[in-house]
Formats: structure tokens, C-alpha cells, sequence
């Protein structure tokens, strides 16, 4: 094992730097690999300066924000909303979908934790706030988190 004044690059992995404008015999005399004339010989040029033209970051039209085609899409119930449904309910999506608190049967529920619980109640829905699920349980009732399929994400 060499000390640290032994240590050297692989070779190969280090090139000498190219040396332009020294003569033509070199390959890299008189225009030193510019070319001849023009804008790009002679000074710098933003590299999305398209001449003169429209450039294409103002061709194209104004970005309108970004849409997560992979996001999950939820429809909120708050507790305050499940407790109009009375107390020892069977609170399902199907339920929800037939009191019109959700509007269409493919909408996947989560339940929000606004609002107080009256008594035990067992709660299935797709997804629970941490508030929500505490109040339900502390009430007596039980949440079931119903699996989430990958065909209704993205609907």
C-alpha cells in the first residue's frame, strides 16, 4: 500500500485540455473549431435563443397549473353530518350515497372529524382523519377502513 504522494488518476480518465488557436498544423488553428463568421463565433448566445424567432417557452400556451393524474380523489363527510343519521347507525357508502350525503356511487368517502359523535356508532368508509377516528372509537363505535381498488383512484 503507497502513501498519499504515490496516489494517480486511472489511466485514461484524465485528458489534457485542448489547446485552440495554435497554429493550423494542430487542427484547431485560425477559427479554433468556431467556424466561420457568424453570431456563434463571435460571442454568447442563450442556448434558447432560437434567432430572432419566437422562442418556444413563448409559443407554447401559458401553463395552467398540474394535474396528479395518479391522485386519490376523496369526498369529505364531517362527523357532524353523520350524527343527523342517528345514533347506532350502520354508516356505509351506500347509506351516504342514499341519504344524498354523497352524490354519486363510484366517490370514495373520508371521513372528517368536524362536528361531535352522539353515541356508538360503526363507521365503514375508504379513509378516516385521525380526529374522526378518535371520536367514533371514544364513543363507543368502530371504524372499518373499506381497501381502496386501483381502477377507483383515478376515476
Amino acid at each position: 500500500m503507497g502513501g498519499l504522494h504515490e496516489l494517480k488518476p486511472n489511466p485514461g480518465s484524465r485528458r489534457n485540455r485542448r489547446r485552440v488557436g495554435r497554429g493550423d498544423g494542430s487542427g484547431r488553428g485560425t477559427f479554433c473549431g468556431r467556424g466561420s463568421k457568424g453570431q456563434l463565433q463571435h460571442g454568447k448566445v442563450h442556448h434558447l435563443f432560437e434567432g430572432g424567432q419566437l422562442p418556444l417557452v413563448k409559443r407554447l400556451p401559458y401553463m395552467r397549473g398540474f394535474r396528479n393524474p395518479f391522485r386519490t380523489h376523496y369526498v369529505g363527510v364531517n362527523l357532524s353530518r353523520l350524527a343527523t343519521l342517528g345514533a347506532d347507525a350502520e354508516v356505509t357508502p351506500e347509506l351516504l350515497l342514499e341519504r344524498r350525503v354523497v352524490r354519486r356511487s363510484h366517490d370514495l368517502v373520508k371521513i372528517l372529524g368536524g362536528g361531535e359523535v352522539s353515541g356508538p356508532m360503526n363507521v365503514s368508509a375508504h379513509a378516516f382523519s385521525k380526529s374522526a377516528r378518535e371520536k367514533i372509537e371514544a364513543a363507543g363505535g368502530t371504524v372499518t377502513v373499506i381497501p381502496v381498488s386501483r381502477d377507483q383512484k383515478t376515476e
